[in-house]
């Protein structure tokens, strides 16, 4: 039996500041190789809970499990075994992307050789080759998140954490990164994504999480909830579960 790729139990965060808890005795499985998406109005709870996962913040309550590790017990096993393409820039803007690559290898443990054989496929792929020795500061938007996406795909990563990957690019920029995607997970990467472009999460995701107040209010494939719910698109679905629409609720 696979192990999940992600498994949490009963987890309970608040923010010091914040007199209500934004999980509750939460639990959640994302299964190897899946496309997972995770969607939710702002302030639903989706970016803490991507920074809960990738250990960016502490719990006390619960546990999270990623590939049948604790990242309470084995933090750094954990994080060399994902990826995570945050939506604020991760990279030095005064550095090249070879340099940036060069960087974030070496944080990664990876060796020289190593390190520069997988930029320079990485260039290739995500057609950075001619811009390689610049500096990331004078790039395009949507060069600049191909630069964020090879950061965290460098090391080969089991599992790639996603939020708003594509927020701010062009739709041929968007179109090549969600291809790129789909290869890495036919590759075996599990995919965990979150992002306001719902048509583009209906092209990527084979299987959804709605969350809404720190709750999860529909799981499940979204061919399967379009069809429970007699809806046509994941916007719909949202409006029939919460009463608002995506973008206002």
């Amino acid at each position: 039996m696979n192990v999940p790729a992600i498994k949490i139990e009963h987890l309970g965060f608040s923010y010091d500041r914040q007199g209500g808890k934004i999980f509750s005795d939460f639990s959640l499985q994302v299964n190897t190789g899946e496309r997972f998406g995770l969607f939710g109005p702002n302030g639903a709870g989706k970016t803490t809970l991507m920074s809960l996962m990738t250990g960016l913040l502490p719990f006390n309550e619960g546990n999270i499990e990623i590939a049948g590790y604790s990242i309470k017990n084995n933090n750094k096993t954990v994080k060399q075994y994902f990826g995570f393409v945050p939506q604020d820039f991760s990279f030095y803007e005064e550095l090249t992307p070879a340099e940036n690559l060069e960087f974030f290898g070496a944080w990664y443990e990876m060796d020289k050789k190593e390190i520069k054989t997988r930029s320079e496929e990485l260039f290739n792929i995500l057609q950075l080759d001619t811009v390689k020795n610049n500096q990331v500061k004078k790039f395009s938007g949507g060069m600049k998140r191909k630069v964020n996406l090879a950061i965290g795909v460098l090391h080969k990563p089991g599992i790639l954490f996603l939020d708003e990957p594509t927020v701010g690019v062009d739709v041929q920029t968007r179109y090549e990164i969600i291809n790129y995607l789909k290869l890495l997970n036919t590759n075996g990467t599990t995919l965990i994504y979150t992002s306001h472009q719902l048509s583009e999460a209906e092209a990527l995701c084979n299987k959804i999480a709605l969350i809404h107040h720190g709750k999860i209010i529909a799981f499940d494939s979204l061919d399967k909830l379009l069809e429970e719910h007699k809806q046509e698109g994941l916007e719909g679905l949202f409006i029939h579960l919460t009463g608002k629409p995506f973008d206002e609720a």
